[in-house]
């Protein structure tokens, strides 16, 4: 091959040939993959090799292992009592095929729960993988801390946390209704997107048993350091528990019309154990 028939770098092709979006100003605004450009008909190839990145890393997210233990250990060095669980899920490939299993305890995690000593807690408080394991591992530990710090100033009783691997949302009902608790919050990661593999959710229940269903919960998403922040997390938490013993209720009764000058648990705390 002559030096006249040696092709330029590729990054001189991408350069010359990419036609611009006019939505390019807006790319600023959003993680979204909007404004991408094309190189003839096509993708370019950088916007290419990024969707394919941004995949892995969302598949990484769904498979990567639980680190259940590590998130136990800190959260007890920081004085919180924990309790293991599993879901009735025998394996992660299990755990995408059959989400009725995740939705319920394994019979050694409900017979530790019957056995708990201590039952009729205000809120029972459980955190899992989910579809997101890197969200819980990034997140869980600093929204639990910060939310059992402001939980602390009201007479409201918290359960241990419940740690559970492979769970759904709905094993929350179950670990609730075992433990006695008058309302269930668990955190959870969220299907990962292409642009968020790190999102972790909270649902909120009021009277979690099984077979609850979803317009009775109330949720919280996109928790994660390009996201919702944790403090402005536990506060939104804080007004809908405020909400839910005030209403006696959750889901599709609950509205969320917390101002900007909302203060958690800024009222007397009695009121919120009233039956």
């Amino acid at each position: 091959m002559t030096k006249k028939n040696v092709p330029p770098p590729v990054e001189e092709i991408d350069a010359n040939i990419i036609s611009d979006d006019p939505w390019d100003g807006l790319k600023c605004f959003t993680d979204a993959r909007i404004a991408l450009g094309r190189s003839g008909v096509s993708l370019p190839l950088r916007e290419s090799l990024s969707f394919r990145l941004d995949h892995a890393r969302a598949r990484d997210a769904v498979h990567s292992p639980f680190q259940a233990e590590e998130l136990i250990r800190e959260l007890e060095t920081d004085g919180l009592e924990c309790l293991e669980l599993h879901s009735a899920v025998s394996s992660r490939d299990e755990y995408l095929t059959r989400p009725d299993k995740g939705r319920c305890l394994s019979e050694k995690s409900k017979a530790r729960l019957k056995e708990y000593p201590h039952k009729g807690f205000d809120i029972c408080l459980a955190v899992s993988d989910g579809l997101s394991s890197r969200a819980v591992h990034e997140n869980a530990a600093p929204f639990i801390n910060t939310f059992a710090e402001t939980l602390a100033s009201t007479s409201l009783t918290l359960s241990p946390v419940n740690v559970v691997r492979n769970g759904r949302v709905a094993v929350a009902d179950e670990v609730g209704q075992l433990l006695g608790a008058r309302l269930s919050v668990i955190l959870i990661g969220e299907r990962p997107g292409l642009s968020s593999p790190d999102s972790m959710g909270i649902y909120l229940t009021w009277t979690p048993q099984p077979g609850t269903t979803d317009e009775a919960r109330n949720c919280i998403s996109n928790i994660r350091k390009a996201g919702l922040s944790v403090p402005e997390a536990v506060r939104k938490l804080a007004y809908l528990i405020e909400e839910a013993f005030r209403i006696q209720g959750s889901g599709v009764e609950l509205k969320d019309r917390m101002g900007d000058n909302y203060l958690p648990f800024g009222r007397e705390p009695a009121s919120l154990t009233q039956v």
